[in-house]
């Protein structure tokens, strides 16, 4: 009996142990093929943090595992993604110039509608453990697409209010409350031009408050339901235009040349996607230390950004290194210190060592900094296709 019990109790041992060690040998052969690639990490290049922090991955996996990284620069990722459709449809299914993408959202649906994509790989990275998965859902559903493992998650986003405390006292808590604000100071509010993705989330955060059925955003937009739902909000933006800067005539063309008219004191409020843009901006010198982040009473739309493989990309195995590495604790906690980034992690800190949990529990602190209670509801993106819809319409109706 004594015997049968010990070879059942080695069995469960050997049964347990034996994917766990066959995994960990997959890993190390992916480490080892990945020594001496190089990885295209093709990524926006709007912001002078973004860039510095890609710059010092590429040092860090360099040194660890011998890849190199070169950050192939964009203006927007839809560059990254016509350069893979065109290798597809040329026939280079091998020695892809993309080996990593920075993605989400509707370039995400359209490259994985089209087969344009390695995978899946998140869930085979090592470090894949301290995702969360319960409190982040976006770390699993991207724009209501299910990401099903073809695209790995590297940093949090949700949208905040930033506002110069010097000269703004009352902040607005909703859309509505903002239209009030902005004609009450007219030409002291602007947004980025909704081709960059900050303004078309301006809009798609307006449309969440002023839609008849929010619920709907969760579907696919259709001729049948576009023009009813987002009627209210095209009149709640006709009332808004004229009492913008520059009377919603000219725009700034992204974040960062819509932070610098804040920092010039052409306008006193902005909107972020990021929660530690503030406090990030005050201390290198960016804003003045006056500034201080809101957020609106129902909530904002927040997201995650990932990383993705085309298909046919030529160092699939360093690109996992780097996913993997960007999802390491010891990164995470960087890239949240507002010194760096400032962007809030996709880890479940519950899931770490004590160590690890103490990187993010000594991070520094900033009255610009809102805490997560702070930040209140987190509203998930719409579907794709309802920002491709508003910024074409938003260009037919303005842009005569």
């Amino acid at each position: 009996m004594r015997a049968r019990l010990v070879v059942a109790v080695l069995a469960a041992w050997i049964a347990w142990v034996t994917p766990a060690r066959a995994q960990d040998a997959a890993w190390s052969a992916v480490v080892a093929k990945a020594r001496g690639q190089t990885v295209n990490w093709n990524a926006w290049a709007g912001d002078e943090k973004t860039n510095a922090f890609i710059a010092w991955v590429g040092e860090e996996v360099a040194t660890r595992h011998g890849v190199k990284v070169v950050h192939v620069k964009l203006r927007d990722t839809a560059e990254a993604v016509a350069r893979v459709v065109a290798e597809k449809a040329a026939g280079r299914d091998a020695g892809g110039s993309v080996d990593l993408v920075w993605i989400n959202g509707p370039n995400f649906l359209a490259m994985k509608e089209q087969g344009l994509l390695y995978g899946p790989y998140a869930q085979r990275l090592p470090n894949w453990r301290y995702v969360d998965t319960v409190g982040k859902r976006s770390n699993l559903i991207d724009f209501t697409i299910p990401n099903e493992g073809y695209e790995s998650p590297w940093r949090m986003a949700q949208v905040v209010f930033v506002h110069d405390s010097r000269r703004v006292r009352d902040v607005p808590s909703s859309v509505a409350g903002l239209l009030d604000w902005a004609k009450a100071h007219p030409g002291r509010f602007t947004h980025p031009g909704v081709r960059n993705f900050l303004g078309a989330t301006f809009l798609k955060q307006a449309l969440y408050e002023l839609a008849p059925d929010p619920s709907v955003l969760q579907r696919p937009a259709t001729d049948a339901n576009f023009a009813s739902t987002t009627a209210p909000m095209w009149a709640w933006y006709d009332a808004l235009r004229p009492v913008l800067w520059r009377r919603g005539t000219q725009f700034p063309e992204n974040g960062p040349a819509q932070r610098q008219l804040m920092n010039d004191g052409e306008i006193d409020l902005m909107i972020s996607f990021n929660p530690s843009e503030a406090a990030v901006s005050a201390i290198s010198g960016l804003l003045p230390d006056s500034v201080r982040t809101f957020t609106l009473a129902k909530g904002t739309i927040g997201n995650t950004s990932f990383v993705a493989i085309p298909y046919n990309a030529t160092a699939k195995e360093g690109a996992m290194v780097v996913a993997n590495f960007l999802l390491e604790p010891a990164t995470q906690a960087h890239a949240q210190d507002i010194r760096q980034m400032g962007n809030f992690t996709v880890l479940d800190l519950a899931r770490l060592s004590p160590a690890d949990r103490k990187r993010f529990d000594d991070l520094p602190r900033h009255p610009a900094l809102p805490t997560n209670a702070e930040l209140g509801a987190t509203l998930p993106e719409p579907h794709p296709s309802w920002m491709t819809r508003i910024t074409a319409e938003w260009e037919r109706r303005y842009t005569k």
